[in-house]
């Protein structure tokens, strides 16, 4: 069976998950409105996957933070190129060509239940393949003017069920849809 293939990001109110350049200072602003001990559900999330799989692009975002912040869980890196990856994260970091469809069925068949799909483009290419079956996105009250879109073009209507939101007191609202199959 299939690994359930999930998304969890926060796009602005635009939709826009980065600015052109790939900064993401607007987020880290909004964050800063968050209650200590509020992770609108991350952790619970965070907890329920196997394995990671971003794209290059966010890979060398988040090796630019402060701290590594999955711990020692499995991550894939996929780049058309081969990536640089630390040496102190070799362990649960590796990098990958494959197609988002082979992705999946290799990572399944090695008894991984449910991924984490994160990066604009990582996110794109496993949506044009049929391949997400839910998505947490939490929307930030903040309307850029240009960036890097979420979504991009794609061939076709893809219909979602809204299974749960939540309205934060600091102005956050998350969604929670199922992909909906064969609609």
């Amino acid at each position: 069976m299939p690994a359930q293939v999930s998304v969890f990001i926060a796009p602005s109110l635009a939709g826009f998950i980065a600015r052109p350049d790939g900064a993401i200072d607007w987020l880290n602003d909004a964050n800063r409105r968050v209650p200590a001990g509020e992770d609108c559900g991350y952790q619970s999330f965070f907890d329920s996957v196997d394995t990671l799989v971003m794209g290059r692009h966010t890979f060398e975002l988040v090796l630019s933070f402060d701290d590594w912040p999955y711990g020692d869980k499995p991550v894939v890196v996929l780049s058309s190129r081969p990536i640089a990856v630390p040496a102190t994260l070799r362990a649960s970091v590796t990098w990958s060509d494959e197609a988002p469809a082979a992705l999946v069925a290799r990572l399944s068949a090695a008894g991984a239940q449910r991924l984490y799909v994160d990066g604009g483009v990582t996110i794109q290419r496993f949506l044009a393949a049929g391949l997400i079956d839910d998505l947490t996105m939490t929307l930030i009250p903040v309307l850029l003017g240009e960036g890097r879109r979420l979504f991009g073009p794609l061939a076709g209507d893809v219909p979602l069920l809204l299974v749960g939101s939540r309205v934060f007191d600091f102005g956050f609202v998350q969604l929670n849809y199922r992909v909906l199959r064969d609609a």
